[in-house]
């Protein structure tokens, strides 16, 4: 379990100082304020997460490395990865119902979230 947890960790820390990086790289203006950065990173990460899903089922992966790069790598770079691994399994599941309420609602509610949270802190 250890060791497990320190792939999560590794990997976590990794994804997270990447996530920042990404995010200190200028855009160009005509983007405006379109969230560029975050819209780059979430593309990568979704990307990232469905190569190393399907390179560890190809391969004789281990446990310990496929937690440091899907849960550790794509996870502190970005959940949404793991949100479009999710949605689309619902939809390969044929489960098209599941999969509009499952992303409408996390898009949705993730934005009601965010708010709450804003004015939870302007209170403090």
């Amino acid at each position: 379990m250890i060791i497990k947890m320190l792939a999560v960790g590794v990997g976590g820390f990794i994804g997270s100082i990447l996530r920042f990086l990404i995010s200190q790289i200028p855009m160009y203006k005509s983007f405006g304020s379109y969230p560029m950065n975050t819209f780059l990173t979430n593309i990568a990460g979704a990307l990232i997460i469905g190569f190393v899903i399907t390179y560890a089922r190809q391969t004789d992966m281990s446990p310990e490395k496929l937690l440091l790069l899907k849960v550790g790598l794509c996870g502190g770079l970005t959940t949404f990865s793991t949100f479009s691994v999710e949605s689309l399994g619902l939809i390969e599941n044929g489960n098209y119902l599941m999969a509009a309420a499952y992303i409408i609602f996390s898009v949705a509610i993730c934005i009601v979230g965010v708010a709450v949270g804003m004015k939870a802190a302007a209170l403090v």
